[in-house]
């Protein structure tokens, strides 16, 4: 028998100050679109920005629907949006918060397993990390290097 043991590093940042000018407007960003959100059965509002490495900043909400599956999470819409409009270029970072009209939102906000899916998929696309900045409605800030962190093993195109 071997063990496979794996390990990521997150940055952890008390507040925003203490991130890069950049990061913090792609984080504000984020913040915005959580207004965008159309969550009238959870009232969990989650806002996704991306940068692009022309520098261009694009972003989505999550959609909720009755029929909970056909719920489209942020992190996708704005990727949808990226995939459909801007084939030639890549994202660099991701930035993903949250805000919630049931509770405070205190902790990082971390990508559904969808999601993290979704994102190692584009990664291997552009043959690029894309770094991921996460935060809730306030408290600490997650810096993280790679969706392929946050989803070890990941399901991928070379076994089909």
């Amino acid at each position: 028998m071997k063990v496979l043991q794996n390990q990521f590093t997150a940055y952890v940042f008390d507040n925003q100050s203490e991130l890069t000018p950049e990061e913090q407007e792609l984080l504000q960003t984020a913040a915005t679109f959580t207004k965008n959100a159309y969550a009238p059965y959870s009232q969990f509002m989650v806002g996704a920005a991306l940068r692009l490495d022309n520098g261009q900043i694009i972003g989505g909400a999550n959609q909720e629907n009755a029929s909970f599956p056909l719920c489209i999470c942020a992190e996708q819409a704005a990727l949808s949006h990226f995939g459909s409009n801007y084939p030639d270029q890549k994202i660099t970072q991701i930035a993903i918060t949250a805000t919630s009209k049931k509770s405070a939102l205190d902790h990082p906000v971390s990508p559904c397993g969808s999601c993290r899916q979704v994102l190692c998929e584009y990664e291997s696309r552009q043959n690029q990390a894309i770094e991921i900045i996460l935060q809730g409605n306030g408290g600490p800030i997650f810096k993280i290097n790679s969706a392929h962190d946050l989803l070890p093993l990941s399901f991928d195109g070379s076994i089909l």
